[in-house]
């Protein structure tokens, strides 16, 4: 990548920026906009935790945090690049120009194939360059603080779309809160915790560790694409 808007931040700032960036580029109905905003607020939750000192090893967590971002935004170039975007990202980036799907459906969708694809990869990679271990503490403690920051932007997402909910007939409504229902943030990033322990035992056999990278970005996928089911579209703000 040569030129600055492909480039890869290096700092939660220019993460910040790059997003910000993206923000201004897409259509607000965008899917990727609807995921983009969404992860927006939670980075700079994390900024404001690691500039306070709220992490036991806060450059460990900003360095995670800048990997964990590149991941999406290398996709969102892909896109804009007309190539592949990674597996794991298909679904939402296919779905993304369907007016049916629900901006909370789009958020959701991408928060699963970043927490639950990418963010094994960003705490292995983290490691591995600070001369560390997820079991080695206080990797997995500082990981744990970001649920919270995580959980007051979903609660916050979901309280918008179940104001809008009350708004469209009861059987559609059922079948959407169906769709995104079965999706906790919490919940996937306990799952890449193990993901990650597991991707770190086989960090040295590339066959085992792509294989298992393989079968995650299938899961993830398969779970977008009960996300993004289009069931009846938004009403009219």
């Amino acid at each position: 990548m040569t030129t600055q808007s492909t480039q890869l931040p290096t700092t939660i700032d220019a993460v910040i920026a790059r997003m910000e960036q993206v923000d201004a580029e897409l259509d607000p109905r965008d899917g990727v906009a609807c995921f983009n905003r969404m992860y927006l607020k939670v980075t700079k939750l994390v900024k404001e935790k690691v500039a306070a000192g709220g992490f036991e090893d806060n450059p460990f967590m900003e360095r995670m945090d800048v990997l964990f971002a590149g991941l999406y935004l290398a996709n969102v170039d892909a896109a804009k690049a007309g190539k592949p975007v990674d597996p794991a990202w298909e679904p939402l980036f296919r779905m993304r120009g369907n007016r049916v799907v629900w901006p909370i459906q789009f958020a959701l969708a991408g928060m699963n194939a970043h927490i639950d694809h990418d963010l094994a990869i960003s705490v292995v990679e983290t490691c591995k360059e600070r001369g560390t271990a997820p079991e080695r503490p206080p990797v997995h403690r500082d990981y744990e603080k970001v649920n919270d920051l995580l959980a007051s932007v979903e609660a916050e997402v979901r309280a918008e779309f179940e104001g809008r909910l009350v708004r469209i007939a009861t059987a559609p409504a059922e079948a959407l809160k169906h769709a995104v229902s079965g999706f906790s943030i919490r919940a996937a990033r306990d799952v890449a915790w193990g993901a990650a322990n597991g991707l770190w035992a086989v960090r040295g056999l590339p066959f085992a560790y792509n294989g298992q990278l393989a079968l995650m970005a299938q899961g993830v996928r398969t779970t977008s694409h009960g996300i993004l089911v289009p069931v009846v579209p938004p009403p009219a703000e």
